[in-house]
């Protein structure tokens, strides 16, 4: 029933009033019935708000509220609980088993927590293993123990992650280092051990404008880091230094490029996928340079980090004829015809190499004679006729087989060299073993087959003597 009164002239309802009068003291008691229970309240949200953090990877942010529902509430187990879990992650082990251990004894008995006092164990010992088999070298093992830590037991540890880009990068595998940086920053942009290494992985594959850019973003955050500014101080030398070495072989100065190029090698023995490059244009230069065994040395190098560069078969081959490895020099050369058949210019140098190599294999008239190849033809037949009397077999009566021998090299010498158009067919590398007497081969025996041998001194000799048969 609604009663109402007289108020000025006005009728007023009372029954609402009235609502809201015996209303009123259960809202004044309201804050000593639950202040008993705020603590509680708040630390739960502050768990449940870790608990949501945990979910996203923010582990920090999840750290600082189990903090605060900590010092709210002393006596919350599930707060060290979650905590202990929360460091273990960050691999904050000693801490985490702390917490692991305060919980139990709030809780003894509690079969999950055993079982994570026991993961944490297992992690801390898969750390100790992968950092102690990273300092010995053995990368291989120690990334096998890492990735426990990061993939099973911590996920959120980041130096874990950093030692695991390391380990890549000492594997050489590049390209996962270059991928694992990516996450990490891409949770934070200013990881500057990240930058670093991911600069690095870049450096390693050659892309050295990536490898600035990142050393760049890491010294504009923090311009004095030491490992930072040694990578971009370094990698900016490297490329002055090559630019220089390459810059005086284009001008000519062979000699100036070959020290350029060699302290360019000297900056990082391990780049292997720039040094390829500098061995192979040291390489050249000492080909221009006639150092035909120093010029071997360094496509060697060069082959040897990639065996499949055309280019360094070819120029290896090219210093092989300077050292009169003509066998070589034809197996570098065809090798290198076989992987790029249209390329005439590798065709046309081991048909050069071939053509040594068959000249190199038949008898050298002129050391024969012992005569230079410049040598006139009266220089020729003084040459012969000496020879010739110092090796007639009726001279060498005690050595009789070895004279015949030489006689027949030294009639088969002149044969050619005495004949104005053999001579230019055989400087040519013209096979002229064929023509008049075989060049001294199965053919030719002015002793043999019992037929008389004679010596004609006709005009003087040599310039008229002959052989009948």
């Amino acid at each position: 029933m609604e009663v109402a009164i007289s108020a000025g002239g006005r009728l007023v309802a009372i029954a609402p009033l009235l609502f809201l009068f015996q209303l009123l003291p259960a809202f004044l008691q309201l804050p000593l019935v639950s202040g008993v229970d705020a603590n509680d309240r708040d630390a739960s949200t502050l768990l449940k708000l870790a608990s949501e953090n945990v979910k996203l990877g923010q582990y920090s942010e999840a750290l600082e509220n189990l903090n605060a529902a900590i010092d709210k509430k002393p006596e919350f187990s599930e707060a060290y609980q979650d905590r202990g879990h929360v460091l273990r992650q960050l691999c904050r082990f000693e801490e985490s088993e702390k917490n692991y251990k305060r919980f139990l004894e709030l809780k003894p008995g509690s079969s999950s927590v055993e079982k994570e006092l026991s993961q944490l164990l297992q992690a801390q010992s898969a750390w100790d293993s992968a950092s102690a088999l990273y300092d010995s070298g053995d990368y291989s093992r120690a990334l096998d123990h890492i990735e426990k830590v990061v993939l099973v037991f911590s996920p959120g540890c980041l130096k874990a992650k950093h030692l695991k880009v390391k380990l890549l990068l000492a594997l050489k595998d590049y390209s996962s280092a270059i991928s694992e940086t990516g996450y990490i920053l891409k949770e934070d942009d200013s990881d500057l051990e990240a930058l670093l290494l991911r600069g690095r992985a870049y450096y390693y594959l050659a892309d050295h404008e990536i490898a600035m850019r990142h050393y760049q973003k890491g010294l504009r955050l923090d311009p004095e880091h030491s490992e930072l500014k040694k990578a971009y101080f370094g990698l900016k030398n490297l490329l002055k230094k090559t630019k220089s070495a390459e810059d005086n072989s284009e001008r000519g100065k062979l000699r100036v490029s070959v020290e350029e190029y060699k302290a360019a090698l000297a900056v990082d023995h391990n780049h292997l996928a720039h040094n390829v490059g500098l061995y192979l244009g040291l390489c050249k230069v000492l080909v221009k340079l006639g150092r035909g065994k120093d010029a071997i040395s360094s496509c060697t190098e060069a082959l040897e980090i990639d065996g499949e560069l055309v280019e360094a078969l070819v120029q290896r081959g090219e210093a092989k004829l300077l050292t009169e490895d003509w066998e070589g020099a034809v197996s570098d050369l065809k090798e290198a015809s076989q992987k790029s058949p249209q390329d005439m210019n590798i065709r046309e140098a081991l048909m050069r190499a071939e053509r040594s190599l068959k000249m190199s294999q038949r008898k050298d008239w002129y050391k024969i004679l012992g005569i230079s190849r410049t040598a006139s033809i009266a220089e020729i037949k003084r040459a012969y006729k000496k020879l010739a009397l110092q090796w007639h077999p009726d001279k060498n009566v005690d050595n009789r087989e070895e004279a015949e021998a030489k006689f027949r090299e030294i009639a088969a010498a002149y044969e050619v060299l005495g004949d104005e158009e053999k001579r230019v067919r055989y400087d040519r590398g013209e096979d002229v073993d064929e023509m008049g007497m075989g060049g001294g081969g199965a053919g030719f025996n002015p002793f043999g087959g019992g037929q008389p041998f004679t010596f004609h001194f006709e005009g003087g000799f040599p310039g008229g003597f002959g052989f009948n048969f």
